[in-house]
């Protein structure tokens, strides 16, 4: 007796372009549904998951779709690896659009069929794959563009005299120690690091026990060489 084939996980993706369009006197999501269900039997899929946008513009970024992230999500934490949509344009109107959400599923090994069956993922046509070079590197672009604004950005505020990143410096959360610390080392003969930790910690400077960081406190403990080091700079 031949054995039965094994069903294939899918996950079905819908989009409707106007709230309007769902309900029970509208059949946009309802028809998109039934070829979906249709297709899933006829190709051995069972489906065990759907993702709708709703009120989202087939040119709307594919990023900003709180169903297509939660249709990730899903992938990346139960292993379905395909993804059934009614056709490509319920997946996406504009074709750059569409490509970069392909382009995030491909990453992640999916497969994206329609209700008729087509393979969007389909590296076969020369035409789309060029189309999914393009939309990579228009995306990488981005991106970079993203990185250099922000960047820029924390330059400003650096050059303004803003502190932008990184915990506060032991200047900022021990003064004392740290002038205490700079005297010390313009003694004669001079000190080292540890003689000034041990001298500051003696005059009940010393680190916030956990984190290194902090002005006199009981329990703390001496300020390391490196911390004082950082002090003296």
């Amino acid at each position: 007796m031949a054995r039965k084939a094994k069903l294939v996980e899918a996950v079905a993706y819908i989009r409707t372009s106007s709230a309007a369009n769902v309900g029970a006197d509208k059949d946009s999501d309802k028809r998109q549904r039934a070829a979906i269900e249709g297709f899933a039997k006829r190709a051995g899929c069972v489906l065990v998951g759907e993702f709708t946008d709703v009120a989202v513009k087939g040119a709307d970024p594919i990023e900003t779709r709180k169903g297509f992230a939660a249709l990730l999500d899903k992938i990346e934490g139960n292993g379905v690896r395909t993804v059934i949509v009614e056709d490509a344009s319920r997946f996406a109107r504009e074709l750059l659009t569409q490509e970069l959400g392909i382009i995030a599923l491909m990453a992640r090994g999916v497969r994206v069929l329609t209700a008729n069956g087509d393979d969007l993922t389909d590296n076969t046509d020369p035409s789309r794959t060029m189309m999914r070079q393009i939309a990579g590197a228009f995306h990488q672009y981005e991106k970079a563009r993203l990185v250099a604004k922000l960047r820029a950005a924390r330059e400003r505020k650096r050059e303004a005299g803003h502190k932008v990143e990184g915990r506060k410096s032991l200047a900022e959360t021990a003064p004392e120690a740290v002038a205490m610390a700079r005297k010390l080392r313009e003694q004669r003969p001079r000190l080292s690091l540890r003689q000034i930790s041990a001298a500051l910690a003696e005059a009940g400077h010393v680190s916030i026990k956990g984190n290194g960081r902090g002005s006199p406190r009981p329990g703390g403990n001496p300020y390391s060489a490196s911390a004082v080091a950082s002090m003296l700079e």
